[in-house]
This record gives structure tokens, C-alpha cells and sequence, in this order.
């Protein structure tokens, strides 16, 4: 899992990289008037239509903006490390709208899934897979909160216990990434459902670590 966790790590140092000079040139061309927070909330919103595309059977649209709209997720940090304006505000927007999308994701993927994959003797067991896996989903961001709430106000060192609390396989961008996956392949439900069991599991694992450090 170390491996992993190295291998997730170096991925997204590589998207932060690749996005902060994006920050730049918006921050320059704004005149500084484009906040984090403002970038955040467009993110947001823009995965409502995206949630309405998948519901619709527009998969290829749907995956082609959330690949695009997901990388607002960097670009608002990069922004604002770049005007200093790094906040518990925007910190506390950034982690509540990211589990806010993928609630509304997962309700488009029901209805396209209920309504256009399933027929109605297994559209129970679609709508229980999804469950699960928006469950999972959330669960695992739920208990990273806790750990970092409980033991944060402990720690010397806040980032080596955020990196520990934010391990296991299915962190938010990598579920994010297998949902783009999973829209342009046509294997949707299976995708989902390999996210309703992983999520759990990794949930399972951080959960594992908080109990270990509080003992």
C-alpha cells in the first residue's frame, strides 16, 4: 500500500505542477480579481449540468468536463497559494463542495443506470450498488475528518498526520478517475461497483490508523 500511496502521491504533485502555471496566467489576465473560492464554486456548479449529462446517456460529454472541471480542484489551491489567501474558509468550501459533487454525480449515475442499463429485475441491485458506493465514497473523506478533528490539535507535525489520515487506494481524485473511466468504456456499473467495495476497505483502513494512533 506504501507503493501505492508513492505512486498516488507522485500523480498529483504532477497535476499541481502542471496547473500552477494556469494559476499564474488567470491570476495575471484577472488583475488578482479571480479568488480561490470563486474558482471552488464554479467547479461546483458546473458539475450539476454534468450530473444532468450522465442522467441523459451524454456519457462522452459528461467524462470529457469532469476530466476538465476535476482539475478545478488544483487550480483553486494553486491559486491561492499564489495570492497568499489560504484560508480554514476556503478550506472548509473546498472539502464540503467536493463531497457535495460527488453526491450529485452519483445521482445522475442512478438514473442512467436504473433507467438505461438495467431492466426491472436487477434495477435493485443498481440502485443498491450505487448506494453503497456514494456511501463509501463520502464515508472515507467522514473519517479522515474525524482523525485530523481528534488528533489534529495533537500533532507536531500536521502534514505527515494528514498524509497518514488521506492513504488507502480510493482518495477522492482516484474515484473521481475511475468514474471518467468508467464513463468511457461503457463498463459504468462495474466501475461503480469496484468503488463500492474499495471505498469501504479504505475507509476500513483509515479508521484502522486513527484507532492506532489514539492508542
Amino acid at each position: 500500500m506504501k507503493v501505492i500511496n508513492s505512486v498516488l502521491d507522485a500523480c498529483k504533485s504532477v497535476v499541481k505542477r502542471t496547473m500552477r502555471p494556469v494559476a499564474a496566467v488567470l491570476n495575471k489576465l484577472s488583475g488578482g480579481k479571480v479568488s480561490p473560492n470563486s474558482i471552488t464554486a464554479l467547479g461546483f456548479a458546473m458539475h450539476i449540468p454534468i450530473a444532468l449529462l450522465i442522467a441523459n446517456g451524454n456519457v462522452l460529454w459528461a467524462a470529457l468536463l469532469l476530466v476538465v472541471f476535476g482539475l478545478f480542484d488544483t487550480l483553486d489551491g494553486e491559486l491561492a497559494r499564489l495570492q497568499g489567501t489560504s484560508s480554514p474558509t476556503g478550506m472548509l468550501l473546498d472539502s464540503t463542495t467536493d463531497r457535495m459533487k460527488e453526491i450529485i454525480l452519483y445521482i445522475g449515475i442512478a438514473y442512467f443506470l436504473v433507467s438505461h442499463t438495467s431492466t426491472p429485475q436487477n434495477a435493485g441491485h443498481v440502485a443498491v450498488i450505487v448506494t453503497a458506493a456514494c456511501g463509501g465514497s463520502v464515508l472515507v473523506s467522514y473519517v479522515n475528518a474525524w482523525g485530523e478533528a481528534i488528533l489534529g490539535a495533537h500533532s507536531k507535525n500536521k502534514h505527515a498526520m494528514n498524509q497518514t489520515f488521506r492513504g488507502g487506494l480510493m482518495r477522492f481524485e482516484v474515484r473521481m478517475a475511475l468514474l471518467v473511466v468508467g464513463l468511457l468504456s461503457g463498463w459504468l456499473l462495474q466501475v461503480v461497483a469496484a468503488i463500492a467495495v474499495l471505498a469501504w476497505l479504505t475507509a476500513g483502513e483509515r479508521l484502522q490508523n486513527i484507532i492506532r494512533r489514539l492508542k
